[in-house]
């Protein structure tokens, strides 16, 4: 049986995830979830950081194009709110782009589809 990556965190966090969309459903705006998401993280006393500024380092610059996180768990696990129809190659490659420059090694994908929450983990 396969190790899993920050087994404890990842699960509290799948926990406020599915708190969050059986309290809301389905419909809101991302900004709505991230702010239930925000707002559960603090009641449960769950280490984050929401909008962490990442910057890219190319050779010996920063690049002057930065990326936000939605939310950076524990010092250590990317969290990527959508909203959308369908998760896709685009959203995947957001959240690895996220791990490669942050140095963290896991990103969890969270989508709150019209009729289901869905939830992918990425491990780099």
């Amino acid at each position: 049986m396969s190790n899993i990556i920050y087994k404890d965190e990842s699960y509290a966090i799948a926990g406020v995830l599915f708190d969050v969309y059986n309290n809301l459903g389905s419909g809101f705006s991302e900004i709505v979830y991230k702010d239930a998401i925000e707002y559960e993280f603090k009641t449960q006393n769950i280490l984050f950081q929401r909008e962490k500024e990442f910057k890219v380092q190319y050779k010996d610059v920063i690049l002057p194009h930065k990326f936000y996180a939605d939310f950076v768990l524990f010092d250590k696990i990317i969290l990527e709110i959508k909203s959308s129809e369908n998760l896709n190659d685009k959203h995947i490659a957001q959240c690895i782009n996220y791990l490669k420059v942050s140095n963290l090694k896991l990103a969890i994908l969270a989508n709150f589809h019209k009729d289901l929450l869905d939830h992918k983990r990425i491990v780099l």
